[in-house]
């Protein structure tokens, strides 16, 4: 066996011709056993209990953004899409796009729970909570992520979560990055496209994550649809940066009927509101059986909808008695919008349940772009890594690569080379009356929602590499 044989069996748990799936718990067992030993035996990753060992912190820490003339950069972008703008490195962390939407992931014990849970509701509330965590690491993550280059791909194969993970950036114009991703037990697949369309709006930039997110319980024969909600990013131009998300998420069970609608709040003029969400869990009669609530920074309750609306007219009453007393302050700021203050922590409705909380961030974050451990771990080049994965995956990218390494002139020298390259290509092909062809994923129509999607065409995980573009 090869040393890329033996390095793509210990990072996957499968021989080369194997699908995940119809395997079983103990096949998979037995995948990690041998995986582990594989490790052991070639010496390049570290392993703890028998899981690989991921690492905790960047190569160097985050740039001081402070000495930057932000608004001589934004002043001409002010109600334009960002996409379409060429950024200096300044506002960006060290990571591409395909990246970041791969924190989805991070939280996957909670599709594990649903896929484990014989009752719809109970699934609906665990796939809520999950949907509610994949934005839960953006809370203070104010850099920006890498925009990919059309062609670059990423893969992420977690043993200890099992899931193996790819994505592709389909289309550049409009920036379009597809995802697939597939349980090691063969228990569920998650899949979308995702268009992040950005824009300025003077002190704040606004992401809207258009594109349909699916998430496939194949156990149940259970498909579970949603859209993220808006992000927003406050005082980019003066004062203390600061996010908050907004907007309705509705999932849809399209097996049952049953529908799941959160209500992320904008924070509002006294920041009451801040980082809240809330919503309710409903049959395909339209009956409520539960209600969500929490926050998206912290964690996310059930209860039932009678308990809740009790509960919330006793604290409404008192409310109003506190507001009485209380003196409108502080009128619209021109300079910044200033953050509000956090407001005390989640209060429980006796009788919730607790659905999902967050897990405490490294206490080296606030200098590493405010990365969790997941985030922290996603641009590692692992030994052997080289000769297996995709030459188009942006672990191989040189300006992401310098600056996770602190080298920003080189950072930014190759952030311009590319996209040089890249509209260079594309003049080419235009010349020559050529189409971009994708390679991974394929425009289609997802059967559930009658949208146009991206589907994942298969073969990824073969390794057969073969006339990828050179985009680095």
């Amino acid at each position: 066996m090869s040393n890329e044989e033996e390095f793509y069996d210990a990072v996957t748990g499968l021989d080369s011709d194997e699908s995940c799936e119809g395997l079983s718990e103990a096949s998979f067992k037995d995948a990690q056993v041998f995986s582990s030993s594989s490790q052991k035996k070639n010496g390049s990753v570290p392993q703890e209990n028998g899981i690989k060992k991921h690492r905790t912190s960047l190569p160097a820490p985050m740039f001081a953004r402070n000495t930057i003339s932000v608004w001589s950069i934004l002043k001409k972008c002010i109600g334009h899409e960002l996409s379409k703008i060429t950024m200096p490195i300044v506002f960006n962390e060290p990571l591409s796009f395909l990246q970041r939407i791969t924190e989805y992931m991070e939280h996957t014990y909670l599709i594990n729970r649903a896929c484990a849970l014989s009752d719809s509701i109970q699934r609906m509330q665990a796939v809520a909570a999950f949907a509610v965590s994949a934005v839960a690491s953006q809370w203070e993550r104010t850099g920006k992520p890498f925009n990919p280059l059309l062609g670059e791909t990423y893969e992420l194969i977690r043993e200890e979560k099992g899931f193996r993970l790819v994505s592709e950036q389909v289309s550049h114009h409009p920036p379009v990055s597809a995802f697939h991703a597939e349980s090691l037990v063969g228990d569920f697949v998650f899949h979308g496209s995702i268009y992040p369309k950005l824009k300025f709006w003077g002190k704040s930039v606004e992401a809207e994550p258009k594109g349909t997110i699916t998430l496939e319980l194949l156990k149940h024969n259970e498909t579970y649809t949603w859209t993220n909600p808006t992000c927003c990013v406050h005082n980019i131009i003066l004062g203390k940066l600061w996010i908050e998300q907004y907007g309705t998420m509705e999932i849809v069970n399209h097996s049952t009927g049953e529908k799941c609608v959160l209500n992320f709040k904008p924070c509002g003029m006294f920041g009451k509101e801040l980082h809240t969400v809330e919503g309710y869990i409903q049959e395909k009669s339209k009956k409520k059986r539960c209600v969500i609530y929490g926050k998206w920074t912290e964690c996310m309750w059930s209860v039932d909808p009678q308990i809740y609306e009790t509960h919330k007219k006793s604290e409404k009453r008192g409310d109003n008695k506190k507001q009485k007393n209380e003196e409108v302050e502080g009128a619209d700021n021109d300079d910044a919008d200033n953050m509000p203050e956090i407001q005390e922590t989640v209060s429980v409705v006796p009788g919730s349940v607790l659905l999902w909380r967050i897990d405490s961030r490294p206490p080296h974050s606030a200098t590493m772009y405010n990365f969790t451990n997941f985030a922290m771990s996603l641009n590692e080049l692992q030994p052997g890594m080289e000769a297996v994965i995709s030459p188009t995956d942006c672990r191989f990218r040189p300006d992401i690569r310098h600056m996770e390494n602190g080298n920003m002139d080189e950072a930014s020298k190759d952030k311009e080379r590319l996209e040089e390259k890249q509209r260079a290509a594309r003049k080419e092909r235009a010349k020559n009356n050529e189409e971009w062809s994708t390679r991974w994923f394929q425009m289609g129509t997802n059967p559930y929602t009658g949208s146009q999607d991206w589907i994942y065409s298969g073969g990824y995980f073969n390794r057969q590499y073969h006339d990828l573009p050179d985009i680095y």
